[in-house]
């Protein structure tokens, strides 16, 4: 398997979320502020923007300075990085964002998409960033730039028991699985496939969502689903009360989750950069991190257009 094995590759290569199986993404508009923790179920949040000194010390775009707002664009169907709660909102990125906020003074107004159209729809000027687990990677970084702010790598998920006694990649040869399309997984599906022996090949389904994918795997009609490590780690845990799924093998070389920018908008790139440097200092990343049982992916600082593969 290849290093860029995480949720998401570009609409032309090689991962969604996931609050439990048949879970349906959030439509339309969802407004994070930066002083709470989650939107309220109208989409609408407190406007009251952080006022403190240290807001003033970073250099937004003018046109996000004067609106008070970051438009973000993620698939937010993708426990527990983001999966809609109830009509609103929530996990990890969407704390992560409203902390990120609070720091520079701005609400953070998520909108939803399907995964492998947030790039397009963010060069088109729909989003001002991506926040939607998506994997950095070289290919990408021909078309945006990204803040590097988590670690993860890919999980190979199947049914509780594992009764076709999958431990690795290699055990896939000859059947099918399923995966979100336009998500890293591809990649590393692609990568095993060709150590397959002649005849043994690995047959994909591919969908819009994880839960479509992670459905599939339910019915028997696949034997495993790729998904990132917190991803499948949580649907093993939740889905079915834990006894849907479980995770199998060690988990696919690691790699950078990015906050995509444009490569025109360097003021945005660089004051978010500094925000999340300030909020790993202060404590405030850590605290996302441990709410949600991910600091195994946690970063030391961020790191611009980390993704190596």
């Amino acid at each position: 398997m290849t290093a860029s094995t995480t949720r998401r590759t570009t609409a032309n290569s090689a991962k969604s979320r996931i609050a439990a199986v048949g879970a349906i993404a959030v439509a339309g508009t969802l407004l994070l502020t930066g002083c709470g923790d989650q939107t309220d179920k109208s989409g609408s949040g407190d406007s009251t923007k952080d006022s403190s000194a240290s807001a003033s010390k970073y250099k937004l775009p003018a046109k996000i300075k004067d609106a008070g707002v970051i438009k973000v664009g993620s698939d937010i169907a993708y426990a527990p990085m983001e999966f809609d709660q109830d009509g609103t909102p929530t996990g990890v990125d969407i704390d992560l964002a409203t902390a990120l906020g609070k720091e520079l003074g701005v609400d953070f107004k998520f909108e939803n998409g399907t995964f492998d159209n947030l790039i397009p729809s963010l060069d088109s000027g729909r989003y001002d960033l991506i926040m939607s687990a998506m994997s950095d990677t070289k290919e990408r970084q021909a078309k945006v730039d990204f803040v590097d702010y988590f670690s993860a790598g890919v999980s190979i998920l199947v049914k509780k028991g594992n009764p076709e006694g999958i431990k690795s990649a290699a055990d896939l040869c000859g059947k099918t699985i399923a995966f979100q399309r336009g998500t890293v997984s591809a990649g590393v599906a692609k990568s095993a496939d060709a150590k397959c022996p002649a005849g043994k090949k690995i047959k994909t389904l591919t969908y819009d969502t994880d839960p479509e994918a992670l459905l599939q795997v339910k019915q028997g009609r696949a034997v495993a689903d790729l998904n990132d490590f917190p991803v499948a780690a949580y649907n093993a845990k939740t889905s079915g009360g834990g006894k849907d799924f479980e995770v199998t093998g060690d988990q696919v070389d690691e790699g950078p989750y990015g906050i995509a920018v444009t490569k025109e908008n360097t003021e945005l790139r660089e004051a978010v950069s500094k925000a999340l440097d300030a909020i790993i200092a202060n404590g405030e990343y850590g605290k996302v991190l441990k709410k949600w049982n991910v600091e195994q992916g946690a970063v030391d600082k961020p790191v611009l257009n980390g993704g190596s593969e």
